[in-house]
């Protein structure tokens, strides 16, 4: 390195003395420059080139966000499944076997779309995955006990109510007011339903719901219309209301299914509609939605029952 030259008093050049710590400052500039470029260098190559492993770690992170809303619907779904098929089960024991259902193993909350941020992806999914492992479980421990009740209504002495639909073509969006005080559709004010209103086209084939007799029949163009009453097992009885036509007569045997009638607007009655009753001995007049849960499937069934708990004004 070539010093440095200066002019003295008699204006001779002379050689400048360099001090040790310009010397040390110089070389820490030269080294931070050094490192300065070094780290500028690496974060553009890290930007334009990856490695293998980084590249891999890309790969994994976006199958873990494709697949994860996929799981996270399937949960969703399967959620929805066994929520219906808890309902159907507790409604089965309380309605058949009068006790609480057996006790399913609870799910434990996973909680991880809180702090998705703090979360790697990877943890996200497998916690999901052990979500839908135990729902799935849990399925399959509620249709266990749908097997165990299948086996144990073989037995003659158990008390079963009439739990066919009376209308073949069905579905939730047809469910109108049930049990409850309502408010009529004529006179505007609220009165104790004792059915469930079933919306259905005028001439539709009107089914008994369950095996019996017929006791009653009424024909009239007041209140309920034309009625068909049949008694079944245990103190049951089921009405339909509003009939267009009856086709059975008091004191036939019916079977499960027999047409009775037919959909119609006799009586009070303020659309086309099966005003539909299940009655317990004599009096006790029973919500019959709850008695649908062998006839539909578990969606439908929770569908049926907000309908028509929400439905605040009744068709008769």
């Amino acid at each position: 390195m070539r010093g440095q030259y200066i002019l003295d008093d008699s204006y001779k050049l002379k050689k400048a003395k360099t001090s040790g710590w310009v010397i040390l400052r110089r070389i820490l500039i030269g080294l931070l420059a050094s490192l300065s470029m070094a780290v500028l260098y690496y974060i553009l190559f890290a930007m334009v080139f990856s490695t293998d492993e980084e590249k891999r770690l890309r790969q994994e992170n976006r199958a873990y966000a494709e697949g994860l809303p996929t799981l996270e619907e399937k949960e969703r779904l399967l959620s929805d499944v066994v929520e219906g098929l808890t309902i159907k089960d507790d409604r089965i024991y309380e309605e058949i076997f009068h006790s609480s259902a057996p006790n399913v193993d609870p799910i434990k909350s996973i909680d991880v779309l809180s702090g998705l941020d703090t979360i790697p992806d990877r943890q996200i999914v497998k916690a999901t995955e052990e979500r839908l492992e135990a729902l799935e479980s849990k399925a399959d421990r509620i249709e266990k006990n749908f097997m165990e009740i299948a086996a144990l209504l073989q037995n003659d002495t158990i008390v079963i109510p009439p739990m066919t639909l009376p209308l073949k073509k069905f579905s939730f969006a047809q469910t109108g007011a049930s049990t409850g005080d309502k408010v009529n559709p004529f006179y505007k004010v609220k009165v104790r339903h004792n059915g469930l209103d079933m919306i259905g086209p005028s001439g539709e084939p009107v089914l008994a719901s369950a095996n019996g007799v017929v006791s009653e029949i009424v024909r009239s163009r007041k209140g309920l219309g034309n009625v068909v009453t049949i008694d079944h097992r245990n103190g049951y009885k089921t009405r339909y209301a509003h009939l267009a036509d009856i086709e059975v007569s008091k004191g036939r045997v019916v079977k499960k299914g027999t047409r009775i009638g037919y959909v119609g607007v006799s009586g009070n009655s303020f659309a086309p509609h099966l005003h539909y009753e299940v009655i317990q001995k004599d009096s006790l007049a029973l919500d019959p939605v709850s008695h649908f849960f062998a006839s539909v499937d578990p969606e439908e069934y929770v569908n049926m029952l907000i309908m028509s708990s929400m439905t605040g004004q009744s068709m008769d």
